[in-house]
C-alpha cells in the first residue's frame, strides 16, 4: 500500500510533467502558427495580394457599397401614430406608454396604424 508521502511525490511529479507538456504544446502551437503565417505571406506575395484584398469580400469584386458603418443607426418609418399627440412608434422595441395605455383601454393596435 502506498503512503501519503508517496502519493504527494507522485502528484508533484505529475504536476511537473503537466507543466512541461503545457510548455511543449504552447511552443508547438507558436511554431505551427508562424509556419502557416509565413506560408500565407508567401502565397500573397506570389499572387500580388494585400491585406486589403482579403477584406474586400469575394476575389475580383469591389467591396459592397451601402453597408452602414458600425455604430450608425438608420431611421425606421413610423407604423403607428397617436392621433391626439402625433407621437409615433416604428413597431420596434418596447411599446410606448401611450400605445400600451390605449390598448389597455380597449383600442386595438390597428386603430393607430399609419
Amino acid at each position: 500500500m502506498t503512503t501519503y508521502q508517496e502519493l504527494i511525490a507522485q502528484k508533484a511529479e505529475l504536476d511537473r510533467l503537466q507543466s512541461e507538456l503545457d510548455r511543449q504544446i504552447a511552443e508547438t502551437l507558436r511554431n505551427e502558427r508562424a509556419a502557416v503565417i509565413n506560408q500565407i505571406k508567401t502565397m500573397m506575395a506570389e499572387n500580388g495580394l494585400t491585406a486589403a484584398d482579403l477584406s474586400a469580400g469575394k476575389p475580383g469584386r469591389p467591396p459592397k457599397i451601402g453597408i452602414a458603418e458600425p455604430g450608425t443607426t438608420r431611421k425606421v418609418a413610423a407604423k403607428y401614430r397617436d392621433p391626439n399627440t402625433g407621437e409615433t412608434w416604428s413597431g420596434r422595441g418596447l411599446k410606448p406608454k401611450w400605445l400600451a395605455a390605449a390598448i389597455e383601454n380597449g383600442h386595438s393596435l390597428t386603430d393607430f396604424a399609419v
